[in-house]
């Protein structure tokens, strides 16, 4: 009876190593080897570098806390864009603080000088809390606020707006979307440009 047991248990631990070892080693580095060589941006976390310094990433959304910037949406991620707590709120559409908060959104952007129809987007929060994205339509929302602040021309402002905007993978996949980063990026060149 203690044959039986022993051979039976000998391939079941036996296996049991050989896929520990298979899954929990052999294959992470195996990903992380092709990840590293054939997208070693993407694997790194598509961070965005400038004088040597880590200043954001193009998949992970930051505030932007300066009135000189286009704003990104709203955040439930822990204080707002914590890597860390990434999550939505997980408030139902009958909930009173959804509710709250959304108004106090919206009066936040109206009192930042959006006027006219504001986009949903500007009053919402994404599911993971880290949307780096906005609608074109927000950022269209937010030229005048801008272009008044420094003192640069609506219609440079609108066009900046205008040739960030990445259209739909293939054409249909997505849509229309608006990187913050890159544009606040486009726009602190474009002041330096005009000596702003």
């Amino acid at each position: 009876m203690t044959n039986d047991i022993t051979s039976a248990l000998r391939p079941a631990f036996v296996m049991t190593i050989l896929f520990a070892l298979l899954l929990g080693i052999v294959y992470p580095l195996a990903m992380t080897g092709i990840g590293q060589t054939l997208f070693p941006a993407q694997a790194n976390g598509s961070l965005v570098v400038e004088n040597g310094k880590a200043i954001g990433s193009t998949v992970v959304g930051q505030a932007f806390v300066s009135d000189r910037y286009f704003q990104t949406r709203p955040s439930a991620a822990g204080k707002g864009y914590d890597g860390l707590a990434s999550s939505g709120s997980n408030f139902g559409p009958t909930s009173q603080a959804l509710v709250d908060r959304t108004k106090a959104d919206v009066a936040e952007r109206r009192a930042e000088g959006v006027t006219g129809p504001l986009p949903a987007d500007l009053a919402t929060a994404s599911g993971s809390g880290l949307d780096p994205d906005l609608s074109p339509a927000s950022a269209y929302a937010q030229v005048a606020r801008v272009a008044r602040i420094r003192n640069l021309p609506a219609d440079r402002v609108r066009a900046l707006v205008a040739a960030n905007v990445d259209s739909p993978l293939l054409g249909i996949l997505g849509e229309p979307r608006v990187n913050v980063l890159a544009l606040n990026r486009a726009l602190d060149a474009l002041g330096r440009q005009a000596g702003r």
